[in-house]
Order: C-alpha cells, then structure tokens, then sequence
C-alpha cells in the first residue's frame, strides 16, 4: 500500500493513569509498531485522556497531579501528548463521549468528517489544495503545489502528522493545561491529498475483559466504541483476547473492528499497573523504578503521593 493508500491512526488511550507507568507508554509504542508492520496503518499522534476527578475510584489523585505526571511521561515523545479535557468538564465523562469529543474537534480542525471503521474512506478527511496561495493551520508562509508528487508526499504526510498532533494532543507548558476550544474559529484548512483518518481507542485487555461485564458498560455506549471508532487491543498479564472476546455478543459482532497487537506475550511491560507502582511506593520497594519513569517518581516523592494512600 501507498502513503496516501493507508488508514492514518490518532490512538486514544483513556483511564485513571494514577499513576502513569511505563507500561502506558510501552502500549502506545506497542500499537504503533504492530500497526506498522500490518502494512495497513500509519500512527500519526497518540492521546493520553485522563479521567475526571468525579469518577470515584479509590486512592484517585486529583487531576492536577494525574495530568502533570502524564505530562513528565512523555515529555520525551514526538507523538504522543496529553489531552485535559476530560478533566476540565464539570463531571465525569464516559469513554464514549471522549472518543465523539476528538472526533468532533477533528471535524472542526480538518474541515470534513473523519471515516469510521464501518465507512471507510467515504469521506476523505484530508484532500487536495484548494487554493495554492492559502495560508493555513498546516503552513508556515510556505506555498504548497495542487498536487503533490511522491517524493514529496513524505514531507508533506510529516506536516500534517506534527498539526493533528499539535492540535488533537495538546503538550501544554507545566505549570498551565489548555486544550483547543471546540468553539474557536479555527479558519480555513489546507486540504491535501486524500487519505483516511481514524480515532482507535487504545486499551489493555483487562478493559477489553470489563465489556464483558453484565451491566458495566452502556450496550449503546458499547457500540459506538467498537462499531463506530474500533478498539487497539494490547494484551496483558498473559490475557487472551480472542478468548474474552468470545464472551460478549457486542465483540463477537464487531470482531473484525478489533486489532490485536500481536508481539512478544511475554513483553516485561505487559505485567506493569498502577495498583502494583502505588503498592511499590508504599512500601517502600525499589522495584518502582521499574515501573515508573524517573521525572514521575520525583514528582510523586515531592508531592507526597501515594505513600499513604491506601488505594
């Protein structure tokens, strides 16, 4: 498949990330790879949404230490950035409001639709120039020919990546978290050659194994994740997907909406949580910094997280 042939992937990954270890990161990593070599996809930006303080989970951090320490985890990357807007809002939001929220703002930023798992490539979400002389969200006073050719379409495809990145996956300063507003007049966009963007919701498999659940989760809600968006599937703790996938009518329908990365079972990563890095802390155990990055550790430590809680 060409470039401009593949399906373009922004992976969002939802979840309390109280805290965020290194095998939140290790899952977007994971995924892109696997989605690569699949020969279908290209990866253009990763999400980290972290819930909303009203969720109720015990031990739950405040929002305020939960987007900091996302934000110190990946401060390195050049892909993956940290959305608050789901702990901006006055309550809780499900998972399925949060993926409809990044698929309308990416409406709004591309100027189209954004395709679906079910509609692939009706609508394209990024087209050719329509104007050569406009100057857009996607340029830096540069002008850009009607059609690009092939050799320059790489250079091109890496412009548009680094914008949805900016826009969808905000990497705010420190010590202030902003997201784009939804309502902002965001002028015209630069349409380039076609090609199909998606929203995959990112998961590890215990949240695959949770949709089995009876009364868990809104079946509706359920459909709209795995019918509408589709689900990125990283297997933990040795879980077999296509097995829990079996136990849901919701999954078995929609199988064919679910990838499963296929790698190393045994990936060193694939056994990292936030219960096993919070019991660490509180006890004291040194196997922590196998579980958190080092910028996360020294946060928790000067804020006095965890150490205590009980959750």
């Amino acid at each position: 498949m060409t470039e401009t042939t593949k399906t373009h992937v922004i992976l969002l990954a939802c979840g309390s990330f109280n805290p965020i270890t290194k095998g939140h990161i290790q899952m977007f990593e994971r995924a892109r790879d696997y989605l690569h070599k699949t020969g279908r996809f290209i990866v253009i930006g990763g999400i980290v949404s972290p819930v909303h303080d009203s969720y109720g989970k015990t031990g739950l951090v405040s929002s305020r230490h939960r987007l900091t320490m996302c934000q110190l985890a990946v401060q390195s990357s050049d892909w993956i950035r940290v959305d608050p807007w789901e702990c901006y809002q006055d309550t809780w939001q499900t998972t399925c409001s949060v993926l409809e929220h990044h698929r309308d703002l990416m409406k709004r930023v591309t100027g189209c639709i954004l395709s679906n798992v079910n509609t692939p490539s009706i609508t394209p979400v990024i087209s050719q120039p329509q104007n050569e002389s406009s100057q857009t969200i996607y340029q830096n006073n540069n002008n850009v020919s009607n059609k690009p050719t092939a050799g320059r379409w790489q250079q091109i495809l890496g412009k548009v990546g680094e914008s949805l990145s900016r826009i969808c996956c905000v990497r705010p300063p420190m010590e202030r978290f902003t997201f784009v507003d939804e309502n902002a007049n965001l002028g015209t966009v630069m349409r380039y050659e076609e090609i199909e963007l998606r929203i995959l919701l990112l998961c590890g498999s215990d949240l695959l194994e949770s949709f089995c659940i009876p009364g868990l989760w809104n079946e509706a809600d359920m459909e709209v994740i795995v019918g509408e968006f589709g689900i990125v599937v990283v297997p933990r703790d040795g879980a077999d997907p296509d097995r829990i996938m079996n136990h849901s009518s919701i999954l078995r329908k929609y199988k064919n909406n679910i990838l499963v990365v296929k790698d190393d079972s045994n990936h060193p990563m694939s056994v990292v949580s936030s219960t096993k890095s919070r019991l660490a802390l509180q006890h004291g155990d040194g196997h922590v910094v196998d579980y958190l990055c080092q910028p996360v550790i020294d946060y928790i430590l000067k804020s006095q997280l965890y150490i205590n809680a009980s959750g």
